[in-house]
């Protein structure tokens, strides 16, 4: 199979099944890699192409899934997006790629964007065993991206929210709400420009399932990674966006001081530009030398 083509699998997941796309190298391994963990209702259609083939060409494996109930992968009621049932996604996933025959598993990262960076941070803090973390336009603290929305967007929340948690003690169907919408929307996130942004990363060909169940925004405002920074011994990266519009970006470059071994990169950008040219290419870039370095991958 030529290097850079998908291969498509599954790994079990609390029962689920989750599918997955491992892209590798040339060469017969065995290979280092890493898990690439995506945002927050995104899926695999959404602007990973681009990272499993750069990566893929620096010689480094990339396994990418969609959580239990997104995407192609199983798991009932569809769009219940938990970050602590993502988290124990990106573990299995993080064991899965770690246990196929061509991988090192001596030399496994997580590499995660958006909300996906809060998984990777926190379940690099709890496994010595990952090798390096590279994170960009890092969502990592809950409370922050609370009061970066304002009260106006939590009280719109509210009324929902309460819905559908009396759905949930009743086993019904979620009360949805969209992930994403215009300023003053009762959306999860209503930030200017963060619709068109979030549609801009749909590959071609690609979907976006636009809801979410509105009790699970309540976990976000409760989560952070920043209390357990201190305990990943990994190298981390940190590509902290400047004029990040979705969470003070002090927040992100706050983690990389807490790591043991972590560092910040600091670009001129909003949440959405590190996905696109021009500045994909520097982002890229940086992040593969990080990953070759620490991943000990040699000459491409």
């Amino acid at each position: 199979m030529p290097p850079g083509t998908h291969t498509t699998l599954t790994f079990d997941s609390g029962g689920d099944t989750c599918a997955a796309w491992l892209t590798r190298p040339a060469g017969a391994g065995p290979h280092p890699a890493v898990v690439l963990v995506h945002g927050f209702g995104a899926n695999h259609t959404m602007s990973l192409e681009q990272y499993e083939q750069h990566f893929c060409q620096a010689g480094i494996a990339t396994l990418a899934c969609d959580y239990r109930g997104l995407g192609a992968s199983g798991g009932y009621p569809r769009q219940r997006l938990s970050l602590r049932r993502h988290r124990q996604d990106v573990a299995a996933a993080f064991e899965f790629l770690t246990g196929l025959p061509d991988i090192d598993a001596g030399r496994v990262g997580l590499w995660g964007t958006s909300l996906g960076a809060m998984h990777a941070l926190k379940v690099a803090a709890a496994r010595p065993d990952v090798a390096a973390v590279v994170v960009q336009c890092p969502i990592v603290d809950g409370p922050a991206v609370a009061r970066q929305l304002g009260l106006g967007a939590v009280l719109r929340l509210t009324a929902p929210i309460v819905d559908d948690v009396g759905r949930r003690l009743l086993g019904r169907t979620p009360h949805y709400v969209p992930i994403v919408g215009p300023p003053g929307a009762p959306a999860a996130v209503t930030a200017p420009g963060a619709l068109e942004g979030w549609n801009s990363t749909v590959s071609p060909g690609g979907s976006f399932d636009n809801r979410v169940g509105a009790s699970d925004i309540a976990e976000i405002a409760l989560t952070s990674a920043t209390r357990t920074a201190s305990r990943i011994t990994a190298p981390a990266l940190i590509c902290v966006s400047d004029r990040e519009t979705l969470m003070d970006p002090r927040r992100a470059a706050d983690i990389a001081r807490r790591a043991p071994r972590g560092e910040a990169r600091h670009y001129d950008a909003d949440h959405f530009d590190v996905y696109h040219p021009p500045l994909l290419a520097q982002l890229l870039a940086d992040q593969t030398d990080f990953l070759r370095k620490h991943l000990n991958v040699g000459p491409a």
